[in-house]
């Protein structure tokens, strides 16, 4: 499940014009939480969007038009519910020790995956 989640956020990060360095960003978190324990059956789906979400946030100057219509896409793509997504982005968030910039060293081998994708 893990790589078709992955997939599937960088599908939908390529709908929403998001670029391979936010993406990347999102992977890392994504994995971070893996890594830790914090993933199961029931919240997997929503700690891919919540870390899609805050990837976004925090590396892309978003208006808040566009954060609705990535919130839009996350909640159509995974299926959950918005409310359920924003409560959970705050779960990731204190997970992630609140730690969202991070080490190239850390970006940069999804990021050059990414990009040699495309």
């Amino acid at each position: 499940p893990i790589p078709s989640l992955k997939r599937e956020m960088r599908n939908l990060s390529e709908e929403c014009n998001l670029e391979p360095v936010t993406v990347s960003m999102a992977y890392v978190y994504f994995e971070k939480l893996v890594l830790q324990g914090k993933l199961n059956k029931q919240n997997r789906k929503l700690c891919a969007g919540a870390c899609v979400l805050l990837a976004a946030k925090i590396s892309s100057d978003l208006r808040k038009h566009e954060v609705k219509h990535l919130i839009d896409k996350l909640e159509e793509r995974f299926r959950f519910n918005r409310r359920d997504l924003i409560g959970f982005e705050f779960t990731v968030l204190v997970a992630l020790e609140l730690a969202l910039y991070l080490p190239e060293n850390q970006v940069l081998p999804h990021y050059r995956w990414l990009t040699q994708q495309s």
